[in-house]
C-alpha cells in the first residue's frame, strides 16, 4: 500500500465511524466518503503554523515528520539554538510543515494543531521529545499515548478525540501535505526552504552560517 492509500484509508475509518485507531483495507477514496462529509472537507483551510515576526527579513519553512527520529534529534539539539538567536531576535520567520509518512504521523499532526497556534510548538515539542515513548505499541496505545500528551498541554482527553475524529480536517491535512511536498520537491526529512532554497539537515553550525549569509543579502 502506498503512503496516500494508507492516509487516505485512515480518513476513511473516521468517516465511516470506526474512531481514529482503525486502519481498513480502503478502496478508491471517492466511493467511500460521502457527499456530507466531502462538502465538509471542502470549507477545511489549513494554517501555517509560523514562529517569530511575521515581517522577519529571513523565512525558513522545515518540512518534518513527528514520527522522524532525525526531526526529533534537530528539534532537541540544533533547533533551540536557532530559536535563541534567530527567532526570538526577529531576523528569522520560521514554519513548520509537517509530513505524513506513516499514519501515525498524521495523528500526532492532528494532536498538535488541537492546541490551535497557541499550542502548536509545545506539542511539537513533546511528540519530538518523547517519540521513543508514545510510538510504542499497538495502535489503541498510541492513540493513549497521543491523549496523554494532549493531558500534558492542558487538553482534555475528549478535544483530542474530537480532533482525531476529524475527518474533513484528515484529510484536508492530506491534501495540504500532498500539495507542499510536491511544490518544494519534499522527498526526505527534516528538509529545509530557506529563502526559497532547499537544504537537508544540518549543523547548527551550517544552519547558522546560511542564515548569516542570507541576512547578509537583506
Amino acid at each position: 500500500m502506498t503512503t496516500t492509500q494508507t492516509l487516505s484509508a485512515l480518513v476513511l475509518a473516521a468517516v465511516a465511524g470506526l474512531g481514529p485507531w482503525t486502519l481498513p483495507a480502503a478502496p478508491a477514496l471517492s466511493s467511500l466518503i460521502g457527499a456530507g462529509a466531502a462538502q465538509a472537507q471542502d470549507a477545511v483551510a489549513i494554517e501555517d503554523m509560523v514562529l517569530g515576526k511575521a515581517d522577519a527579513p529571513v523565512e525558513v519553512i522545515e518540512y518534518a515528520s513527528f514520527t522522524c527520529g532525525h526531526c526529533a534529534r534537530f528539534n532537541q539539539e540544533v533547533f533551540p539554538q536557532i530559536r535563541k538567536n534567530y527567532i526570538d531576535t526577529g531576523k528569522v520567520k520560521f514554519i513548520q510543515r509537517e509530513v505524513y509518512f506513516d499514519r501515525y504521523g498524521l495523528w500526532a499532526s492532528m494532536v498538535a494543531r488541537c492546541g490551535g497556534e497557541m499550542r502548536f510548538y509545545g506539542i511539537a515539542d513533546m511528540l519530538f521529545a518523547e517519540i521513543n515513548d508514545w510510538t510504542e505499541g499497538e495502535p489503541a496505545q498510541i492513540g493513549d499515548n497521543l491523549r496523554k500528551i494532549g493531558r500534558k498541554a492542558g487538553l482534555s482527553d475528549e478535544q483530542v478525540n474530537a480532533c482525531l475524529q476529524d475527518a474533513a480536517q484528515a484529510q484536508a491535512l492530506v491534501d495540504w501535505y500532498e500539495g507542499n511536498s510536491k511544490a518544494d520537491g519534499i522527498d526526505a526529512t527534516p528538509t529545509f526552504i530557506i529563502d526559497g532554497k532547499k537544504y537537508s539537515n544540518m549543523s547548527y553550525e551550517d544552519f547558522a552560517k546560511t542564515l548569516d549569509e542570507e541576512l547578509a543579502k537583506k
